[in-house]
């Protein structure tokens, strides 16, 4: 840090030490310095005339206003002909933050003190899991990180799952559960929201002249840890509270997990890029919400597109979806249209996944066959349908060939997508399940 930002950090911290008046605010650039300077109460001038409130949640925004006052750029100009040092602070004094507004109900927690107690947590275990000067990324040792990271092989290049280890998924739960879930996503939004589904998302594209299916690229990577930061203090919380929960709710991948990225896709560059800084992780339960809430802007703008063209719009995580009439003749057009505002939000297209499907096409909107009304496709309801029978007569192991470790729950949970889509075949497909024999004998 240069002499200039220690100097403006001080200052800072002391002002919001005291009232916020005048003599106050001059007594305790006096005392952080240890004398009286001339050119102090220019600078509390200055201050107060941007801030005539105290900016009691904003310490580091203050100690950047100060140092690019006018008082502060001339204080250095003559150090440097004087060839002298700037001022060094002599007494650091501190106050807690406040939270100074709420726009959402969310817990209010002032400082690293109340957030630690509000987690279950010591300070010291808070400050290690958030790791905010990242020296997780470097840690020669595995068992050092906080994430167990896989790398999968996808069609359109390779995905990483950062799953939490216990301790830091289940803080990762209470921020969800107690700070994040009182902020609303964007009406749009059907992936990861209480009440809604792929099927409330493929609803609204049923028998729709033409759908245009469209894929997000690397979407949860795409939110940066700055971004999320951002999303914590329009919340409400104080810098440095939402400096700690960008820490936890983020994570900057390790060099040596880095090192055995897949290569060979054309993506795969832009995708280490965004991995070795801050992101949201996939794999932690408040990646999908606080990516919803970083899309805010973009669902916003993509409904408002869609309504200006006669169009309805919907997104499940990373599938962006636009139906309507008329939309096939003009859709090289509303891609390119969607293409800018999504880049302009800071996010990318997958070009490869663009599909645009009218009515003689089989339209599909995530898993959901919307032409007539929202179904399962034939060859997805003929193959569950299989290996339920198969079940039945050879035992639910000789059909687990993915090695779920729930294979029951992981079929019940099929069984239950197709009766929400057609309860009639759902109900065929019960009866079928409900014949096999999940006992150990039984496998």
């Amino acid at each position: 840090m240069r002499a200039r930002d220690r100097l403006a950090a001080a200052l800072a911290d002391g002002m919001l030490a005291g009232d916020w008046a005048g003599a106050p605010m001059r007594a305790q650039g006096a005392l952080v310095l240890g004398e009286r300077h001339a050119w102090i109460r220019r600078l509390v001038r200055e201050v107060l005339e941007f801030y005539p409130e105290p900016p009691a949640d904003r310490p580091r925004e203050l100690a950047r206003l100060i140092g690019r006052t006018r008082t502060m750029e001339e204080l250095e100009r003559r150090a440097r002909r004087r060839r002298r040092r700037l001022p060094i602070p002599q007494h650091r004094v501190t106050t807690p933050t406040t939270t100074v507004r709420r726009p959402f109900p969310v817990v209010s927690i002032n400082d690293a003190t109340a957030l630690a107690e509000c987690l279950g947590l010591s300070v010291p275990d808070l400050l290690w899991f958030a790791d905010t000067k990242g020296l997780q990324r470097r840690a020669a040792s595995v068992g050092l990180h906080h994430y167990r990271s896989t790398w999968v092989g996808t069609r359109s290049g390779s995905r990483l799952l950062e799953a939490p280890r216990p301790r830091l998924k289940e803080v990762q739960r209470q921020i969800l559960q107690q700070l994040l879930a009182p902020i609303p996503v964007h009406e749009a939004a059907h992936g990861f929201v209480a009440g809604r589904s792929a099927v409330t998302g493929a609803r609204p594209h049923v028998d729709a002249a033409t759908v245009i299916s469209l894929d997000l690229e690397s979407f949860f990577s795409s939110v940066s840890g700055r971004r999320i930061y951002g999303l914590f203090r329009m919340a409400g919380f104080p810098e440095p509270v939402a400096h700690l929960l960008t820490g936890l709710c983020t994570q900057a991948t390790p060099v040596d997990v880095l090192r055995r990225m897949p290569s060979g896709h054309p993506a795969a560059f832009r995708l280490r890029r965004k991995l070795a800084e801050p992101h949201l992780p996939q794999g932690a339960p408040t990646s999908p919400h606080l990516a919803n809430l970083a899309a805010f802007g973009l669902d916003r703008r993509l409904a408002a597109y869609a309504s200006r063209i006669g169009a309805r719009y919907t997104r499940y995580a990373d599938d962006l979806t636009f139906s309507g009439p008329d939309l096939r003749r003009r859709s090289r057009g509303v891609v390119a249209a969607v293409a800018r505002i999504v880049a302009e939000e800071g996010f990318a297209l997958n070009t490869t996944k663009t599909r645009v499907r009218g009515q003689d096409d089989r339209q599909t909107v995530t898993g959901v066959v919307v032409n007539r009304h929202p179904t399962v496709s034939r060859a997805e309801y003929d193959t569950l349908r299989a290996i339920l029978h198969n079940c039945v007569r050879f035992g639910p192991e000789s059909q687990n060939r993915l090695l779920h470790t729930d294979f029951r729950s992981h079929l019940r949970g099929r069984v239950a997508w197709v009766a929400a889509l057609d309860p009639e075949r759902g109900r065929r497909l019960l009866a079928t399940y409900s014949q096999i024999d999940f006992s150990p004998s039984g496998t």
